[in-house]
């Protein structure tokens, strides 16, 4: 019986960087889900990888469909950002492993779609400090850096990944990511080898 890994955390704490160690580690075999969103691509962004890049248009069809499991709306100093979850006929939970990037809504809501036995919640954090520092750094790298948008992440985490939420969400599988992210994953495959 396959699992759903749904790694979670605040803006700036290496989830993209730990999700991609972890797909190409040989000790662990997991699929990835890529979750959808009608936010703008950054430079660095392959479509399919880390994200299915979508127009609003193609959001409301799918949704239109029944195909979305769970959405969440950012209203950003740009306009609104979707992010979601699309039953796309890519898990089989049958006879796969799969892993994915989510927010505490979405892996609660993931959770109760595919059950509470097959999606298991992985939270990586970092020091409030050493991830302002990371964020500012990604963004200067950006052709048209979002610095407001940025800050306002920064502060929206705060509330949406509080100890209340972690807690009442149930989510206790905590991996710290201040220094290496080689070292965080070896402590997260190891958990999923468990």
């Amino acid at each position: 019986m396959g699992k759903i890994f749904c790694i979670m955390g605040k803006s700036s704490t290496g989830k993209d960087t730990i999700f991609k160690i972890l797909l190409q580690r040989k000790d662990i075999n997991v699929n990835r889900i890529v979750s959808y969103t009608t936010r703008p691509q950054r430079s660095h962004e392959k479509p399919g990888e880390e994200y299915n890049f979508v127009s609003i248009e193609e959001k409301d069809r799918l949704v239109a469909e029944g195909k979305v499991i769970e959405i969440r709306k950012y209203d950003t100093v740009h306009g609104p950002w979707f992010y979601f979850t699309v039953d796309d006929g890519n898990v089989d939970l049958d006879n796969e492993d799969y892993l994915m990037i989510g927010t505490v809504e979405s892996f609660v809501k993931i959770r109760d779609y595919y059950g509470e036995d097959k999606v298991l919640p992985i939270y990586i954090e970092v020091d409030d400090g050493v991830r302002l520092s990371r964020a500012l750094e990604r963004e200067r790298s950006q052709e048209h850096p979002k610095y407001e948008e940025m800050c306002r992440r920064y502060l929206a985490d705060q509330q949406d990944f509080s100890e209340e939420n972690l807690e009442k969400a149930g989510i206790t599988n905590r991996f710290n990511n201040n220094e290496d992210s080689a070292i965080t994953s070896d402590n997260i495959a190891a958990f999923i080898n468990r």
